[in-house]
């Protein structure tokens, strides 16, 4: 009913306005007619062409959709379409007056089309400006009280975006006082009704001068060692630093106050994104059945929501644990369940039965295999667990692809896996070994995708430091020299996906990721984000841990393949190994952690056999 009521007032006013506009074109014209109020109204040629023009304007106003604009936040677009709308209108107008009468009144229409589009942006722009003073008039009154002083660093248009959302949501506890930015076109101007008060540089006397209680920087197109700078500057002058996403998080384009976060570690020691190949996913996972195993996990979960992005007809979740199994499942129902099937299968990779049933129930195209034990230190302490788990399970799962008819499985490896000093990074240097030697015998095409720590997982060091800050410190690192290479979840999960369509088989994947990153840099970037100073919390070295590495390597001398085959992805060359053989070897030690230590890292460490006939895994 308000949208009719709307409609009719929208359709009267523009009525009125193209009378006016001809009529007031003639008057214009013939400002010293005598008749101008009887006789030359009635002329035939003003009455066509009135009518005329009054009909085109409401079919091609329709067309263009200018009655379903909100002209509360008209801007240039909607005056574009108002061009479009009386240029259109005019040109038949002109057609028919030289259809009709032989001639094209030119001085005429163009006076009309003057005046037609002055009025129609006019009627528009009033209804806006009344409709803000309104509106601004209305909001002050429920504006808290004490919102805070807020600095939006960026005036492009994502800073605009986020600076119009706050105005249209008044309950919101920031109030935005002024921008800046290293544009040197805009400084000392007004952008969005907001001054530019200075570049970057500037942060710190802008804070002082206009009080400013929160930051909130929105440059989605930073570098992370930019956006590092700028958040070291903040946060010496204001405890409240915000961000809104990274270009790789703005998918949909738009910009809305619920997007505004805490900057956190991953946005200050995450690399660039990786690049995919939308177009290869979505034909190798669209309408396919793909299976993820550790399906719970920290990697395997992000594994299947970026998965889903791709429309695979059926998603099997299979995990070990019921709750995490559970959340994930939920997730992905409410946001997919439509248009995917999801289902899910409580399983240890270690039951061969129940994993061979289920690939055999299902019959995936696709297996991701992200099911592992991954805590170093613990697996120093607990080998048998991670051999029966890392090796075995991964033996299991892939013997079952292969015998069900798996087009691609991908192992989820480590760079510890490189000359590995730890029983986790042999189990999954041997893991590799169990699936290379497959895939030369297989119709499946088995490949790895090894890559460094993933920041935000349940296995790394995040978590840890930040209790230890939130308990007032120290913080604790084992040497100031250790250095680790760091990933994202979203992007470790990209780079999985990505492998599974350029696998061709016996392949190992490795990421470009870059520098490594010391650990003690780390810590230190997280005190600071949480608002703190070395001074407060403090940095205590504790010594390296049985099985850890100074640092870690991607790939082996002996593997090391020097073109990449996709921008940031290399390629391993394989390595001809006797599965049979090393299995006997670790199946012969399960019962002493001791010597199974040892045989695994002699394993893992050994040279590699060049060339020999390699028999089956099973």
């Amino acid at each position: 009913m308000q949208y009719r009521a709307r409609m009719i007032t929208l359709v009267c006013i523009d009525s009125a306005v193209v009378l006016l506009s001809i009529y007031m074109s003639y008057f214009l014209i013939n400002p010293f007619s005598g008749y101008i109020l009887t006789l030359p109204i009635l002329k035939t040629m003003i009455l066509t062409t009135s009518i005329t023009l009054l009909l085109t304007h409401h079919i091609f106003s329709y067309i263009f959709g200018l009655y379903r604009r909100v002209w509360r936040y008209a801007s240039m677009e909607e005056l574009v379409g108002l061009f479009y709308v009386v240029t259109s209108s005019i040109i038949i107008t002109a057609l028919v007056q030289k259809i009709l009468f032989q001639n094209i009144y030119l001085q005429g229409l163009s006076v009309t089309f003057m005046l037609h589009i002055l009025l129609l942006g006019g009627v528009r722009f009033w209804w806006r400006f009344a409709k803000t003073v309104s509106f601004e008039i209305r909001t002050k009154s429920i504006r808290p009280v004490k919102a805070k002083r807020t600095l939006i660093i960026g005036a492009g248009s994502t800073g605009r975006m986020l600076h119009q959302q706050l105005k249209d949501h008044p309950t919101t506890e920031l109030l935005p006082v002024a921008f800046l930015d290293d544009n040197k076109n805009v400084q000392q101007l007004n952008v969005a009704g907001l001054p530019v008060a200075g570049t970057i540089s500037d942060l710190t006397k802008v804070v002082k001068r206009f009080n400013i209680e929160h930051v909130v920087i929105a440059i989605p197109s930073l570098t992370k060692q930019r956006l590092d700078e700028i958040v070291t500057e903040a946060k010496k002058v204001c405890k409240d630093v915000q961000i809104l996403p990274m270009i790789g998080d703005l998918a949909s384009g738009k910009v809305s106050i619920s997007e505004i976060r805490d900057v956190s570690i991953e946005d200050l020691l995450g690399r660039d994104p990786v690049e995919l190949d939308i177009k290869g996913i979505a034909e190798n996972i669209e309408n396919r059945t793909v299976l993820i195993t550790g399906a719970g996990g920290s990697i395997g979960s992000e594994l299947c929501r970026q998965l889903s992005l791709f429309n695979p007809e059926r998603m099997i979740l299979l995990g070990h644990g019921e709750n995490s199994i559970y959340s994930i499942e939920m997730e992905l129902k409410k946001k997919y369940g439509h248009k995917i099937e999801i289902l899910t299968e409580i399983a240890d990779v270690q039951d061969r039965d129940k994993i061979f049933e289920v690939f055999f129930k299902y019959k995936p195209y696709f297996v991701f295999h992200a099911a592992a034990h991954k805590h170093v230190p613990l697996m120093e302490r607990n080998p048998e667990a991670a051999v029966k788990n890392n090796v075995f399970g991964t033996k299991n799962c892939a013997e079952a692809a292969d015998s069900a008819g798996v087009n691609t499985f991908v192992l989820i490896s480590t760079d510890k896996a490189v000359n590995p000093t730890s029983v986790m990074g042999s189990t999954k240097r041997v893991a590799e070994i169990v699936i290379q030697n497959l895939a030369r015998i297989s119709q499946t095409r088995f490949v790895a995708v090894r890559f460094g720590n993933v920041l935000g997982s349940r296995g790394s060091v995040v978590p840890l430091f930040k209790k230890q800050i939130a308990e007032g410190g120290p913080v604790t690192v084992t040497h100031p020299e250790m250095t680790r290479y760091f990933m994202t979840i979203p992007e470790a999960a990209r780079l999985v996906i990505q492998a599974g369509t350029l696998a061709r088989g016996g392949e190992i994947f490795v990421l470009d990721m870059g520098e490594p990153v010391r650990i003690v840099d780390l810590a230190k970037n997280l005190i600071k984000l949480s608002g703190f100073s070395e001074d407060e919390i403090k940095i205590e070295y504790t010594g390296m841990r049985p099985g850890e590495k100074l640092y870690e390597e991607i790939l082996n001398k002996d593997e090391i393949h020097p073109e990449k085959v996709y921008p940031k992805i290399y390629i391993g060359k394989a390595t001809e190994e006797n599965a049979v053989e090393i299995l006997e070897e670790i199946t012969n030690q399960l019962d002493d952690k001791a010597k199974l230590r040892d045989t695994l890292l002699e394993i893992a460490n050994r040279k590699r056999v060049k060339k020999k006939k390699i028999l089956s895994v099973t």
